[in-house]
């Protein structure tokens, strides 16, 4: 078992850096695993191409680790974007879900619908909150056949409710965007039929990594649109003949994986298991309550939730329209990496956010309290 501390020791980004929701620098043992895997593939040893194959198993189980879905239920994604087209273009039915999402989610509902004609889209009006397991109780109608939410919503930092969606939705599928809180928060991924992320934000493993998991139920009721030559049940390359997808989520795939992507993606996910995320999710809690702290004792405005069940890792700060620029050019003149987007500016800390970089948001805040003051 590793330590909470050992884990934070295997990074090194510069200090300021408060900006994981966009994405995570790399750590010491992905980096080490990529560079193990591109020395194979430069020297490419008689018998020694045989590791790369390894890779799918491997970072399927590492997956699997950390959802609760078995191996045999994940698929290798290269980004959260394509797991979501997968799901979307297999659908059909109405799905709920709000305009507000990720445009990960919404365009690929939308582009289905247009594609295909099977999934009809159904705008979830939220009146500006989260999305909730009344608000969604209240939409839904016979003709529902899935519910897609966001684990932690990118704007608002707001972590869903995942148990409390389940219960009213019944057994329509629940279709899970986890990104934003994959690798930090123990979520109970079970209870959904579909989930989804990349491994480029809090798990660290850089861009091109991600996964798709399926629930039996999801993959018997899915259609595997895009389905490639390597997504069927031959043992060897299937050749003069097209022959019918896999079963289960092993039709979800387009072509073959990038090896040395999946070795980051497990190296990554190794780690995370043998820490825990809940250890992870509770450290980050404290590093995230200091960064509201921060803002109150300067009177910045938090608009994200305070309370700890309804938050992940992000911070939202709303100040007056007038100010926005000032903190944003005293975050930037003291070297603080955010997300400034509509008026909002969106603060990720993560369990390796040190002093320096505390010291350094406290800097800004001071500029910035002075500068309005004045």
């Amino acid at each position: 078992m590793t330590t909470i501390d050992d884990f934070v020791a295997g990074f090194g980004e510069e200090p300021g850096y408060l900006n994981f929701a966009s994405v995570g620098p790399l750590g010491r043992s992905v980096i080490e695993e990529e560079q193990a895997q591109l020395e194979l593939l430069r020297r490419v040893r008689f018998g020694s191409l045989g590791s790369l194959d390894r890779q799918d198993e491997r970072v399927r189980s590492a997956v699997a680790a950390i959802t609760g879905f078995t191996a045999e239920q994940v698929c290798f994604q290269p980004n959260t974007s394509t797991g979501l087209m997968h799901a979307m273009f297999g659908l059909t039915g109405g799905v709920l879900l709000s305009p507000a999402e990720f445009p990960s989610v919404t365009f690929a509902a939308a582009r289905a619908a247009d594609s295909l004609g099977v999934l009809n889209p159904v705008w979830l009006d939220t009146a500006g909150g989260p999305v909730t397991p009344g608000i969604i109780r209240d939409q839904l109608t016979k003709n529902t056949a899935a519910v897609a939410v966001s684990l932690v919503d990118f704007r608002t930092g707001y972590l869903a409710d995942l148990e409390g969606i389940r219960q009213v939705i019944g057994d329509r599928l629940l279709i899970v965007d986890a990104i934003q809180g994959f690798g930090v928060v123990d979520a109970p991924y079970r209870v959904a039929d579909v989930v989804v992320s990349g491994g480029q934000k809090w798990v660290r493993a850089g861009w091109g990594t991600g996964f798709l998991a399926l629930s039996d139920r999801a993959a018997e009721s899915l259609t595997p649109v895009f389905s490639g030559f390597n997504a069927t049940d031959e043992d060897d390359l299937p050749l003069d003949a097209v022959v019918p997808p896999a079963r289960g989520v092993a039709a979800f795939s387009i072509s073959n994986p990038d090896p040395i992507a999946q070795a980051r993606l497990a190296a990554a996910l190794e780690d995370i298991a043998r820490v825990g995320v809940a250890a992870i999710g509770e450290r980050l809690a404290e590093k995230v309550s200091r960064v509201i702290e921060l803002a109150d004792e300067y009177a910045v405005p938090v608009s994200s939730s305070r309370a700890e069940h309804e938050r992940a890792g992000i911070v939202v700060l709303s100040p007056a329209i007038d100010q926005l620029t000032v903190l944003s050019a005293s975050l930037h003149n003291h070297g603080v990496s955010v997300t400034i987007r509509q008026n909002t500016v969106r603060l990720s800390p993560h369990v390796s956010t040190d002093e320096e970089s505390f010291d350094m948001l406290r800097a800004a805040f001071t500029s910035y309290a002075s500068a309005i003051t004045v």
